[in-house]
């Protein structure tokens, strides 16, 4: 992430995540049905011009975006917490 990206707020954040994902494998995904479990019930209402852009680069993809609560995704709730060094690779 840049030092835009990281003052992002959590929406912003998870919904770029997505997109940086559906971008890199885009052409393994195009045309397969695509189940995102996400625990952030603020993606499907919030209607920021940014995450309206971005939605809008997801329309190509057959997306359905589905709550799981924290409790239930405990793996994702961790890997969310592990502690980074700033010396970050890029992929």
């Amino acid at each position: 992430m840049d030092s835009a990206q990281l003052n992002y707020t959590t929406t912003e954040k998870e919904l770029l995540a997505f997109v940086f994902s559906l971008d890199k494998f885009r052409s393994y995904l195009l045309g397969s049905k695509i189940i995102i479990f996400c625990n952030h019930v603020a993606l499907k209402l919030d209607a920021k011009p940014r995450l309206i852009r971005w939605m809008l680069l997801l329309q190509e993809f057959d997306i359905e975006i589905r709550d799981k609560k924290g409790a239930e995704n405990s793996v994702a709730d961790h890997l969310s917490r592990i502690e980074r060094k700033n010396n970050l690779m890029p992929i």
